[in-house]
């Protein structure tokens, strides 16, 4: 059990740590390139296309993290089977056909809590870059607002 749960431990480190990061060289982008001050709507969408798509690969990266311990542990069968479980736990799809050995049973649930948490950084950054967006456009033009 004392395994479990420092298993458990190190996974979520690892998954904040991976996420820490990937927001951190995200800021670093969006600052350096000044896309925060974008007006047009082609410019503004294709930021928050290639946005949500790094966003996306960060969550894959952390769904990928944890489907390596499923298999290098020998909780699931094959890689496949990881990755699939680990990436329907993380998004708290649980789907329920594929189910971890009795003794790691709770590394689901701790999965689906750290996912939802990852998401909501995530949509936190979104938020953010959107308000920032929205921001500029109207403090450099208020008469355009409501």
């Amino acid at each position: 059990m004392r395994l479990n749960l420092f298993s458990a431990c190190v996974l979520v480190g690892v998954t904040v740590l991976v996420h820490a990061g990937g927001l951190a060289a995200l800021l670093r982008a969006l600052i350096k390139s000044h896309a925060l001050l974008l007006t047009n709507f082609w410019p503004i969408a294709w930021l928050l296309v290639r946005l949500a798509v790094a966003l996306i690969l960060i969550h894959l990266t952390e769904i990928a993290v944890w489907g390596l311990f499923y298999l290098g542990t020998g909780c699931l069968p094959d890689a496949e089977s990881a990755f699939y479980f680990s990436g329907v736990t993380y998004t708290t799809l649980g789907y329920g056909d594929l189910v971890l050995p009795t003794p790691w049973r709770m590394l689901g649930p701790v999965e689906g809590l750290t996912g939802i948490l990852m998401c909501g950084l995530s949509t936190g950054l979104f938020v953010a870059v959107l308000e920032r967006i929205i921001g500029s456009k109207l403090r450099d033009d208020p008469s355009d607002h409501c």
